[in-house]
């Protein structure tokens, strides 16, 4: 028996490669009215592989495994209007994608109240 764990790596990471992009998971960018959304998907990937051959007094034998897994989840849309681009969160509401959120609005509070310290009474 001949092992080509080389080629079975190629055509496991040929599948990955074909399979794990945004068009066939949430599909292409698109507009809508004045807005430009393009998906963004997170993906993570493991492979594990193993492999031997031993002998003893009566047989001779070898032997090999493989395993791969991939997940993938979309988490939002980046959108533009014009020279603007914002992150829109799929579906989260707390965490990194909530600030995110919060950032713009922050900025223009901050920046409303600036203005307003500085005209003279």
């Amino acid at each position: 028996m001949e092992l080509h764990f080389e080629e079975l790596l190629g055509k496991i990471t040929d599948f990955i490669k074909s399979e794990a992009k945004t068009e066939t998971i949430v599909g292409s960018q698109f507009e809508l009215g004045e807005f430009k959304c393009v998906p963004v998907i997170k993906v993570g990937m493991g492979f594990g592989s193993g492999g031997g051959e031993g002998t003893d007094t009566k047989a001779k034998g070898q032997g090999m495994g493989a395993g791969a897994g991939i997940g993938i989840e979309p988490i939002g849309f980046l959108v533009s209007r014009a020279d603007e681009i914002s992150f829109l969160a799929a579906g989260k509401t707390s965490g990194l994608a909530a600030v995110f959120d919060k950032v713009p609005g922050l900025i223009e509070k901050l920046t409303k109240n600036k203005s307003k310290e500085e005209q003279p009474a």
